[in-house]
């Protein structure tokens, strides 16, 4: 039986609430999992997301394989490192995990036609800039041939 780690939808339309569950890869998102190991709360203002440590720890060491999502969450909240170090045998008790984390901007229009505009101003500048290093050179050979 294939084991993943992922995120099972709770909460009210349009209020999203996550568990993150050892669940068969073959079932259904939300269908009958294995055991919740943490949750993922993103309506909150940051975002929360709380882990049962040994649990997660003890299905990654069974070979559970978290989807990207909630890799990406393990590795925002600092469970990655503590769990690499201690697979290691380092000693990981200074190590706190965060209970929140920080959200991307989202992107606007507006933000995205300032980034391609900066983007075509500064490879305008550098390619001026390819030329006017060119341009001396060759007037100092123009220089010396007379």
């Amino acid at each position: 039986m294939a084991v993943h780690i992922r995120l099972r939808r709770m909460g009210k339309k349009k209020r999203p609430f996550y568990r993150i569950v050892a669940i068969d890869s073959r079932r259904a998102r939300d269908g009958r999992f294995l055991e919740t190991v943490g949750t993922y709360n993103p309506i909150t203002k940051p975002a929360e997301v709380k882990l049962f440590e040994d649990r997660v720890s003890y299905w990654l060491n069974q070979g559970a394989q978290p989807t990207d999502t909630v890799s990406s969450l393990f590795t925002q909240v600092g469970f990655t490192e503590k769990y690499l170090r201690s697979k290691k045998g380092e000693d990981v008790s200074e190590i706190a995990l965060k209970t929140t984390i920080k959200e991307r901007p989202k992107k606007t229009r507006k933000m995205k036609k300032a980034a391609v505009a900066a983007a075509e101003a500064a490879s305008k500048e550098s390619s001026e800039a390819k030329e006017a290093a060119a341009t001396p050179e060759t007037n100092e050979e123009a220089k010396e041939a007379e």
